[in-house]
C-alpha cells in the first residue's frame, strides 16, 4: 500500500471542484515546497508529506463540519496504517497550522514548522497573488476600496467574518507572511517573492489613482 499515492487520490477527490484557490494543484505545490524544505531541515518525511496533502480538507474555510473532517482525517489515516503516534502528529499540524489572524500558538515540531512554511510560500509571491483575487472572486470580496481599514489586530472571528478587500489581505497577512516563517530555507526563498508583491502593490496604486488628464503622451 502505498499511503503517498492513496492520500493524493483522497484528496483530489475531495477538492476537485475547489474555485477558492485552495484546489488540488495548491495542495500539490505545498507538498513539493515540504519535500523540498524536508530535504535541507529534516523531519519526519512521511509525517510532512501526509500532512502537506491533508492540511485543506479540514480547513474551515473549506468545509462546514470541521469536526466531521478531522474523523475523516483520522479514519483515513487509519486505514492506511499509518502509525498512531504519526497520525496524532499529524492532526496536531493540521490543528495548528493556520493563520487566522494570527491567533494561533507557534508550532511546536520541526515537521509542523516545515508543513506551515511550505502552505506560507505558496500564499506569496506571484501564485499568492493570484490566489489572493481567486478567493476573494469566490468569496464576493471587492478588490479594494480606500475607506475600508486596514486592520492591524483581529479576533479569528474578525479575520474571518469582518469586512476587507482582496488588497487589504496582502496588509493584513501576506506581506507578515516572511518574517513568520520558521525555517531557514523558507525565509530565504519567501525573499523573492516578499520583494515581487511590495513592487505589485505599488504597481496596483499606481494604476488604481492614475488620472489620464494628467498623462504625458
Amino acid at each position: 500500500m502505498n499511503k503517498i499515492v492513496e492520500t493524493e487520490k483522497w484528496v483530489q477527490a475531495k477538492l476537485a471542484h475547489d474555485t477558492t484557490g485552495h484546489d488540488w494543484q495548491h495542495i500539490d505545490r505545498v507538498r513539493r515546497n515540504a519535500v523540498l524544505l524536508y530535504k535541507k531541515e529534516g523531519g519526519n518525511r512521511e509525517v510532512i508529506e501526509l500532512a502537506a496533502l491533508l492540511h485543506d480538507v479540514v480547513d474551515d474555510k473549506l468545509v462546514e463540519d470541521v469536526e466531521k473532517a478531522y474523523e475523516e482525517v483520522r479514519e483515513w489515516l487509519k486505514s492506511q496504517q499509518v502509525e498512531e503516534e504519526n497520525c496524532k502528529h499529524i492532526v496536531h499540524i493540521l490543528q495548528t497550522m493556520s493563520f487566522k489572524g494570527g491567533n494561533r500558538p507557534a508550532m511546536a515540531t520541526l515537521e509542523g514548522q516545515i508543513v506551515q512554511d511550505a502552505d506560507r510560500l505558496d500564499a506569496i509571491g506571484a501564485i499568492g497573488i493570484a490566489r489572493t483575487f481567486m478567493y476573494a472572486g469566490a468569496k464576493g470580496t471587492v478588490l479594494y476600496d480606500e475607506n475600508i481599514a486596514v486592520r492591524s489586530e483581529m479576533t479569528e472571528e474578525e479575520y474571518r467574518h469582518g469586512k476587507s478587500t482582496a488588497i487589504a489581505h496582502f496588509y493584513e497577512k501576506l506581506l507578515k507572511l516572511t518574517a513568520l516563517m520558521n525555517t531557514q530555507t523558507a525565509r530565504s526563498l519567501a525573499q523573492e517573492r516578499h520583494t515581487y508583491m511590495k513592487e505589485f502593490l505599488v504597481q496596483f496604486k499606481k494604476e488604481w489613482n492614475y488620472h489620464y488628464e494628467n498623462a504625458d503622451c
